[in-house]
C-alpha cells in the first residue's frame, strides 16, 4: 500500500495521481470535474480472508470500492444516513458501509493497513458532516513525529517507525553515568587514585637512579677509576626500595579498587533487576528472555572487569605518560620533543578506530543475545523439542546464530587487528628515532651516556604504557556498549506508574466497577466503552470467543496494564491511585498455564506469603484438594518440583497454583482457565473446592468450557472487546443471542464426541 501519511486525513487532499497505476486507471475517469480524492486504502483480504488486493477510496462527494480482480468500481454518494464503521478482531480489520436498511458493503484487511483505514473513516465522517450540516469540518491537529514527520498512531506517543529503525549508537560518555553507582564508594575510589599516583611515582624512581649509576659508577670505572662501593649500595638500595614501595602500593590500590568494582557491579545488577521487575507486563511482551539475562549477567560482568582492571590500568597509563613526559622535558627538552613525535598520529588513529569499534561491539552484544535467546528457548522447552524430534532443527538454529555472531566478530577483529600492530610499529619507530637522535647528541657532548640510558629506560616504559593505553580502546567501547544496554532498561519508564499521591486502601470489600474503560494495544483497539459493576462476594463468569477480550479485562483489573480510557474502581477508589503492590496483595490469581518455581512444594505454595506457617500451607493445600497427592510424594511438602514444576503433572501443578492463590486469602479471586489443564476427575475435585472457597470473595472466572461456570451469579459475554450480554445462564439462553450460540455450539461438539469410542469419563457430565 502506498503511504498517505504525509497529510492528515481531513487536513489536506491526496491527489488521485498518488494512487498506484492500476487503481488510477479505474478510478480517475470516474472522478467528476472538481472532485478531490481525500483518502484511500488498499485492502489485502477478500471476503473469505484470502490474500487479495482491493481498493476503498473516499472523495469529497462519494465513496468508491474496487473488489479484487474487478474491472469496475462501485460507488456511493455521501448522504445523510450513510455510515462507515471500523473495527478489528483477532488480527483482521473490517470496514462496513451502512445505511438505514442495513449493511451495504464490507471490506477486510490485515492490521498492517489499519492506519490507512482510520484515515479513510476520518475523511468519510468529516466530509459527510460538511455535506449534511453545511459547516466546515472540525480539524484536529494530528500528532506528528518530530524526526520522520510521519503522523503518530492514535494514542501513541512514540513513532513506531523511528522506534524500530533508530538504533542509537553507544557513546563512551555513557560510562560517566556509572558515577551514580560509584558515588557511595567515592572515598575508597579517592584512596585508590592516590595509591595509583604514589605507586606510579615509585616505579619512575628506578630509571632516574640509573642515570647517576651510569655516570658516577660504571663510566668512571671504564675510564680506570675504582668503584665507589658506597655509591653502588646507595643506588642499588634506592632501586630495591622503590621496587618494594611500588609493589606494596600497587597491591593496596588493586585490592581496594577490586572491592569497589565488585560492589558497584552488585549494585548495578540489583538495581537493574529491581527496575526490571517494576516495569509493566507490556515491556516484557516485546523482549526475549535470553537478551534480558545477558544484559543483567554478562554486561554487568564486563563493566565490572573494565572498572576493576582496565580502568585502573588506563589511569596508571595516563599518570605514567604524564609524569614521564615531565621528567623527560626536565632532563632534555629536545630529546623529549623527539620522543613525543608519534603521539599525535596515535591519537588520530584512536579517534578513527574508536567509532568503528563502538558500533561494532554494540552489534556484537546484540548478536550474542541471539545466541542466548536460542538457549533460553530450547532448554526450558526441551520436552517439546524432543517430543517433536526437532533436535537437529534447534542445533541448526544455534549454529546459524553462532555463525552470525562469528561473522560480526570477524568484522570487528579486522579493524582491531590492524590498529594494534600499527601502534606497536609506531612506538618501535619512535624508539629508533630516539636512539639515533640521542647518539647524535652524545657524539656532540650535549648529553652524557647516563642521560641517554635514563631516557631509553623512560622511553621504554613510556611507549609500553602508550601501547597499553591504545589497547584500552577496545575494552572501553565494549564497556560502553554494555552500559548502554543496561541503561536502556534503567531509562525505560513503566506504563503502569506508581501514583505520586498514593491513596491507601482500607479493608477491601471487593466491589469492582468498570467505568467506560477502553484499552489499545498499539493502534489496535482491544476493549471499548466497557462498563460493569461487580458486587462484593459475587462470582462473575467471563464468556466469549478467543480474542474477545476476556484475558485483557483480567489484566486490566489486575493492573498489569492501565486503561487508555475510563477508570477501574475498587470499593469506589481508582486503582491507579493505589500503590501497585498494595493493590495486588488483595488479588489471588490462578493462571491458565500454572508456573512453579524451582524449589519445594511448600515454598511454591507460600510464594505469596513467605512467612506462612506449615499449618497454613497445609490448610491451603487441603482447600485446593492437593494435600493427598502431596503426601504421596517421597518427601511430602519438602519434595522438589523441578524447574517450572516438571516433576508434577499438569493437574497437580494447577492445584499447587490454586493453593498458592488461596494462601494469601485474597478478597478478589481471579481464575483464568483454572481447570483447563486437568482431567475430568481432577476438575470435579477442584470445582468442589472452588464452590466452597468463592463464598465471601469477589470472583472472576474465565472458562472456555461453559459448564465450569455453572456456579457463577452472572455471566458476562464479551465479543470484539465489548460487553454484549450480562445475565444468568437461564436468562442468556432465553435471549438466544451470543451466549446461546456459544453454548449450543459446545453442546453440538459434545454430542458429536459422544458418538466416538471413549476411554475416559463421558464429556456429557460437564455439558
Amino acid at each position: 500500500m502506498t503511504d498517505t501519511r504525509s497529510t492528515p486525513p481531513a487536513a489536506a487532499a491526496t491527489p488521485a495521481s498518488s494512487l498506484p497505476a492500476r487503481w488510477q486507471a479505474l478510478l480517475a475517469p470516474r472522478l467528476a470535474a472538481g472532485e478531490t480524492l481525500l483518502a484511500w486504502l488498499e485492502t489485502d483480504l477478500d471476503a473469505r480472508l484470502h490474500f487479495a488486493t482491493g481498493l476503498v477510496a473516499v472523495s469529497d462527494r462519494r465513496l468508491f470500492a474496487c473488489a479484487p480482480g474487478a474491472s469496475t468500481c462501485e460507488e456511493w454518494s455521501l448522504a445523510a444516513g450513510l455510515a462507515l464503521q471500523h473495527h478489528d478482531h483477532a488480527g483482521v480489520g473490517t470496514l462496513e458501509l451502512l445505511d438505514g436498511s442495513g449493511r451495504l458493503a464490507c471490506w477486510r484487511f490485515t492490521l498492517g493497513e489499519n492506519l490507512a483505514a482510520l484515515r479513510v473513516v476520518a475523511a468519510f465522517e468529516q466530509q459527510l458532516q460538511t455535506l449534511v450540516t453545511g459547516l466546515p469540518p472540525e480539524v484536529e491537529e494530528e500528532a506528528v513525529c518530530p524526526r520522520c514527520k510521519a503522523p503518530l498512531p492514535p494514542g501513541e506517543d512514540e513513532c513506531p517507525i523511528c522506534v524500530r529503525e533508530l538504533q542509537t549508537p553507544p557513546s563512551t560518555w555513557v560510562l560517566f553515568r556509572l558515577w551514580r553507582f560509584a558515588h557511595p564508594y567515592r572515598w575508597r575510589l579517592l584512596a585508590g587514585f592516590l595509591l595509583t599516583l604514589a605507586s606510579t611515582a615509585a616505579t619512575l624512581v628506578a630509571p632516574y637512579m640509573s642515570m647517576p649509576l651510569m655516570d658516577n659508577v660504571l663510566i668512571p670505572y671504564q675510564n680506570g677509576q675504582p668503584i665507589d662501593r658506597d655509591l653502588v649500595v646507595l643506588y642499588l638500595g634506592g632501586l630495591l626500595g622503590s621496587a618494594l614501595v611500588a609493589w606494596g602500593l600497587g597491591w593496596a590500590r588493586t585490592y581496594i579498587l577490586a572491592l569497589v568494582s565488585e560492589r558497584m557491579g552488585a549494585d548495578l545488577r540489583t538495581t537493574t533487576y529491581e527496575h526490571l521487575l517494576a516495569l509493566s507486563q507490556e515491556y516484557f511482551g516485546g523482549k526475549r528472555t535470553g537478551d534480558l539475562m545477558a544484559r543483567i549477567g554478562s554486561e554487568t560482568d564486563r563493566i565490572n572487569i573494565f572498572i576493576s582492571l582496565h580502568l585502573l590500568d588506563f589511569a596508571t597509563d595516563v599518570l605514567m605518560i604524564t609524569m614521564t613526559a615531565v621528567i623527560l622535558v626536565s632532563i632534555n627538552p629536545w630529546l623529549a620533543l623527539v620522543t613525543l613525535l608519534p603521539l599525535p598520529l596515535i591519537a588520530w588513529m584512536i579517534h578513527v578506530v574508536r567509532d568503528r569499534l563502538r558500533t561494532g561491539f554494540e552489534k556484537v552484544d546484540r548478536i550474542w543475545a541471539e545466541v542466548t535467546n536460542v538457549l533460553a528457548d530450547t532448554i526450558p522447552g526441551i520436552r517439546v523439542v524432543k517430543a517433536f524430534a526437532q533436535e537437529k532443527r534447534e542445533v541448526e538454529r544455534f549454529r546459524a546464530a553462532n555463525q552470525h555472531n562469528l561473522q560480526v566478530n570477524d568484522r570487528v577483529n579486522r579493524v582491531w587487528s590492524l590498529f594494534t600492530p600499527t601502534v606497536t610499529l609506531l612506538t618501535e619507530i619512535g624508539l629508533l628515532v630516539v636512539w639515533a637522535f640521542g647518539i647524535w647528541q652524545v657524539s656532540r657532548d650535549q648529553i652524557t651516556v647516563g642521560v641517554l640510558t635514563a631516557f631509553l629506560a623512560y622511553i621504554s616504559r613510556f611507549y609500553t604504557r602508550l601501547d597499553s593505553m591504545s589497547r584500552i580502546v577496545s575494552v572501553t567501547q565494549k564497556a560502553a556498549a554494555g552500559a548502554k544496554r543496561i541503561f536502556d532498561i534503567l531509562d525505560h519508564v513503566s506504563s503502569v506508574p506508581e501514583p505520586q499521591n498514593p491513596v491507601h486502601l482500607p479493608a477491601v470489600k471487593g466491589r469492582i466497577e468498570l467505568r467506560q474503560i477502553g484499552f489499545r494495544h498499539g493502534t489496535r483497539a482491544v476493549t471499548r466503552d466497557m462498563s460493569l459493576t461487580i458486587q462484593p462476594g459475587e462470582m462473575i463468569g467471563l464468556v466469549g470467543h478467543s480474542g474477545s477480550g476476556k484475558s485483557t479485562l483480567v489484566n486490566l483489573i489486575c493492573r498489569f496494564y492501565d486503561v487508555a480510557e475510563g477508570a477501574i474502581l475498587i470499593d469506589g477508589i481508582d486503582i491507579r491511585s493505589v500503590p501497585v503492590a498494595e493493590y495486588r496483595r488483595n488479588i489471588g490469581l490462578v493462571l491458565q498455564e500454572p508456573f512453579l518455581f524451582f524449589g519445594t512444594i511448600a515454598e511454591n505454595i507460600a510464594y505469596g506469603k513467605p512467612d506462612a506457617t506449615r499449618e497454613e500451607i497445609v490448610a491451603a493445600a487441603r482447600a485446593a484438594n492437593a494435600h493427598e497427592f502431596i503426601l504421596r510424594l517421597p518427601h511430602g511438602y519438602d519434595s522438589l518440583v523441578g524447574e517450572r514444576g516438571q516433576a508434577l503433572s499438569g493437574g497437580e501443578r494447577q492445584r499447587i497454583s490454586i493453593a498458592r492463590a488461596l494462601l494469601i486469602d485474597p478478597r478478589i479471586l481471579i481464575l483464568d482457565e483454572a481447570t483447563s489443564s486437568v482431567d475430568t476427575t481432577t476438575e470435579k475435585e477442584i470445582q468442589k473446592a472452588l464452590d466452597n472457597l468463592v463464598h465471601g470473595r469477589t470472583t472472576i472466572a474465565i472458562a472456555h468450557r461453559l459448564s465450569t461456570l455453572r456456579q457463577a451469579n452472572r455471566l458476562v459475554v464479551l465479543d470484539r472487546g465489548k460487553i454484549v450480554e450480562v445475565g444468568s445462564h437461564d436468562q442468556l439462553m432465553a435471549l438466544e443471542g451470543h451466549y446461546y450460540r456459544l453454548y449450543m455450539a459446545q453442546a453440538r461438539n459434545v454430542d458429536a464426541e459422544e458418538q466416538l469410542p471413549r476411554f475416559d469419563a463421558p464429556a456429557k457430565e460437564h455439558a
